[in-house]
């Protein structure tokens, strides 16, 4: 009992000590404790790190479940599942609904009816629909949210943890450094009292034993403190250093998170590919039955375009010295911002800081125009010329 109540009033101790010091920086009366700029810049980064992966991660949770309502309580029913040990069941998703609906009225309206026969077709691809984006969620959930929520829960907890520490030492040593300069200020006030010789026959002799015992006093206190901040600045030291170590593992989190966006991407790419195909087969079954939509809107849709002729082509390809001639107004001079090789004899090589003269042509792409140097001409890209006049 007499050691729990001993921490505690120590622990109290420091509370006060850190809450003075604290107090004392705000109101300008003590000095601050810096760290160096590029252990701010670390802080800053991993602070960005934490704030945009918590948005992406909130973000995504919305995109694989959009309606707010189910979002929350999906992760209610994974968290009470988590808790007890055990496997949340699989929830069904909308596109399956739907097809259990659009199943259930064929039956219902009579599944011999054009209406019906369409309704279980496109039923049934809904269900294939909500496979695939179960197994997407799933995918991405595994590849992506895992390792944002494993970063958040478990190096930001850290991270933040060790700065609250390294805080606190902060706060320690600065208390230290404090005590210091007060205790050396008393010392050498004391000193200077005690360094005029008493008249023993106007002052009593007790007061100068008792100035003399006073400088022993703040000399003794004077090294206790200088001792303290020693031992404060290991401990500051020290934190600090397992501190900047934690932070400059964010370039690793970075790397990891990368990899995880790219199988995402992946996943994502895959899920609507197969979507695709799944549409494009529905389709194809829509158009094989009799008395189908898609036969019907076939028969008004606007006949195919027909093929280009040759001789109309695209400026692009046929560029040559002899066929591009400069229009008589609508030119402009153009400064080069950067060198830019020719990718074919179409295209005309620049030089940064060179002047050519550039106009537009019918049928050319917006980011390109024509530029004209001397007798050369050729396909510019408009991203690397600046437009003068």
């Amino acid at each position: 009992m007499d050691f729990n109540v001993k921490r505690l009033a120590t622990e109290a101790g420091l509370f006060l000590t850190r809450a003075v010091q604290f107090t004392e920086e705000k109101l300008w009366q003590s000095e601050k404790t810096n760290l160096d700029q590029d252990f701010e810049n670390l802080t800053v980064r991993a602070d960005c790190t934490k704030h945009w992966t918590e948005k992406i991660l909130r973000q995504t949770e919305i995109l694989l479940q959009p309606n707010p309502i189910d979002h929350t309580g999906a992760r209610i029913e994974e968290f009470l599942y988590e808790k007890l040990d055990m496997k949340a069941p699989s929830r069904v998703t909308n596109s399956e609904l739907l097809g259990q609906h659009m199943e259930d009225a064929a039956k219902e309206l009579g599944l011999e009816s054009p209406y019906g026969s369409t309704l279980v077709k496109v039923g049934e691809c809904e269900r294939r629909l909500g496979a695939v984006e179960k197994d997407f969620i799933q995918t991405a959930d595994i590849s992506f949210l895992s390792p944002l929520r494993n970063f958040l829960e478990g190096d930001c907890r850290i991270i933040s943890k060790e700065r609250r520490l390294l805080e606190n030492l902060r706060l320690d040593l600065d208390a230290c450094k404090t005590r210091v300069k007060k205790a050396k200020a008393a010392e050498a006030k004391v000193a200077s009292e005690a360094e005029v010789v008493p008249d023993f026959q106007e002052t009593r002799p007790r007061n100068y034993v008792l100035s003399a015992s006073a400088s022993a006093l703040w000399t003794e206190e004077v090294e206790k403190a200088e001792q303290g901040l020693k031992t404060a600045q290991k401990e500051f030291d020290r934190q600090a250093e397992v501190t900047r170590l934690l932070l400059e593992g964010i370039s690793c989190t970075h790397v990891n998170h990368l990899r995880c966006l790219h199988e995402f991407v992946e996943a994502q790419a895959a899920y609507y590919r197969q979507c695709h195909l799944h549409m494009q087969d529905l389709q194809e079954e829509l158009r094989r039955l009799p008395g189908g939509f898609a036969q019907n809107s076939s028969q008004n849709a606007p006949p195919p375009s027909l093929p280009e002729p040759e001789s109309v082509s695209s400026p692009v390809e046929t560029l040559t010295i002899e066929e591009v001639q400069a229009p008589a107004s609508g030119t402009r001079k153009a400064k080069v911002l950067y060198d830019y090789d020719a990718a074919d004899c179409s295209e005309l090589s620049l030089l940064a800081d060179e002047i050519i003269t550039v106009y537009t042509m019918p049928g050319m792409e917006s980011d390109w125009l024509v530029g004209e140097r001397g007798n050369q001409r050729g396909r510019v890209p408009v991203t690397y010329l600046e437009l003068l006049s």
